[in-house]
């Protein structure tokens, strides 16, 4: 089906500009509220859903709109307020309401914001009624009669429910006493929620980011800035670090040196404790970013390891085609379907603590096995990265570098899904070959090379 609105996660873009307006965001709630109105969704009693958001200033007028237009297509609304993405699909499922709508734009700056639904169920929702809402979309407002109209109610207790619910994750025998843990919320939408998981778990908590302000999402804090976690966890001689993002559902964690570890890092410690335990089911999926070291660990482990295209939404549907549980992305979204139907910053933390108590493990120890390979993206500007990978210089240049890399390494090229880029990626166990491969690519897809030779570096 082709999108006219919605992208991999949602409706995207920068506040003001068309799709994320007042006016659009009414029109999108509106058509939402029609589809979900529909008897197949609701068996003939007036459809809920609720609305959740961060921390973004814009939320409080794009949470409005989407209220005016759910309410005029007759559909009841639940407001949640700031809470984690992983939180409106929970809350949406444990309150049994038609559907979760997050106002977030995750990682991007304050500019951005974004509109992505749940399903009933907790999960993104299927393509099929996003499609129906975009036709939807095509069709001008016609408010219901005042007697159809929906209402309104505000869920007071949405943050301590979702508390609660993370907790319920972890072992009740177990606990984080005895662990000093800095907590960078990104100034986003787990800010008020982050720090009292970990708290009421045992854990002595060190709170950073978490004085969201309207405008300082994601600015110099949270997973994709780990610089300040690090400085902190230093500084404070914590024994671990925890970012999220902007909300929530992403994650990188650090020692008590201040050392990073991505998602792969993160799932290869979850998976292999799951794997000791005998309680792995089935295999590990991963995406085409996913570092080779973390293959091949799977497969020294004896873990059935598939990749899946970049994006939650990808790792999600091949998780359920194979009947696993586990997968994630080296960005930090994990996703473990046996705590929770969508990824989820917190409660993947709570797995990874959970192998280090049981284990009587650091982190470093925990993930000391898994050597991740260099890995060098470039982002190549071209009029038409189809066309690029189509072009017989460029399959050569990559032929060669796959012969230069011997089976030990890889190559990956992919068109960027919002900008005119083509990603150029090379990993492989010498750093110095990666780097001549994957700039030996990217010379070739720019059209200032026609022969590519690899010798020693």
């Amino acid at each position: 089906m082709s999108r006219k609105y919605f992208g991999t996660d949602g409706v995207r873009g920068k506040v003001g500009e068309h799709p994320i307006t007042p006016q659009f965001v009414m029109h999108l709630g509106y058509a939402a509220g029609k589809v979900l109105a529909s008897a197949e969704h609701t068996q003939g009693e007036r459809p809920g859903v609720l609305i959740g958001k961060d921390t973004r200033i814009s939320g409080y007028m794009l949470e409005s709109a989407l209220e005016a237009g759910l309410i005029a297509a007759g559909v009841d609304v639940y407001l949640a307020g700031p809470v984690p993405t992983p939180a409106v699909a929970y809350l949406t499922r444990a309150l049994r309401l038609q559907a979760g709508i997050v106002i977030s734009a995750s990682h991007n700056p304050f500019e951005d914001n974004g509109i992505k639904f749940f399903s009933g169920r907790g999960a993104k929702l299927p393509d099929e009624t996003e499609h129906a809402i975009e036709v939807e979309l095509d069709h001008p407002m016609q408010t219901n009669a005042s007697e159809s109209l929906g209402k309104a109610k505000r869920i007071d207790d949405a943050a301590g429910r979702y508390i609660e619910f993370c907790k319920s994750t972890f072992p009740c025998e177990m606990n984080l006493r005895g662990l000093k843990i800095v907590v960078d919320s990104a100034h986003g939408a787990a800010y008020h929620i982050a720090r009292h998981v970990f708290h009421e778990l045992g854990a002595e908590v060190v709170a950073i980011g978490a004085e969201p302000d309207g405008r300082n999402i994601n600015d110099g804090y949270g997973a994709t800035k780990p610089a300040n976690l690090q400085k902190a966890v230093v500084e404070h001689r914590a024994d671990l670090g925890i970012a999220l993002d902007g909300d929530g559902d992403r994650l990188i964690m650090t020692d008590g040196a201040g050392k990073i570890y991505d998602g792969d890092q993160l799932l290869y410690v979850i998976a292999g404790h799951r794997q000791a335990q005998g309680k792995l089911h089935g295999g590990v999926v991963g995406t085409l970013m996913t570092n080779l070291a973390f293959e091949h660990a799977m497969q020294k482990l004896g873990i059935p390891f598939q990749r899946a295209k970049v994006g939650d939404r990808y790792v999600m549907e091949l998780l359920q085609q194979q009947d696993w549980q586990l997968g994630g992305e080296n960005s930090g979204h994990i996703i473990c379907l046996d705590k929770h139907s969508t990824g989820d910053g917190i409660i993947s933390a709570l797995q990874v603590l959970h192998a280090l108590r049981a284990t009587g493990q650091t982190l470093a120890q925990a993930a000391q096995d898994l050597t991740m390979y260099p890995q060098v993206l470039i982002n190549v500007r071209v009029a038409d990265a189809k066309a690029c990978l189509a072009d017989a210089k460029v399959g050569a240049a990559v032929q060669e570098a796959e012969a230069a890399l011997d089976g030990k390494g890889r190559v990956l090229l992919r068109p960027s899904g919002t900008e005119p880029l083509l990603r150029v990626m090379v990993e492989g166990e010498d750093g110095g070959l990666v780097k001549k491969c994957a700039e030996g690519i990217a010379g070739v897809v720019r059209g200032g090379l026609d022969v590519l030779i690899y010798g020693s570096s």
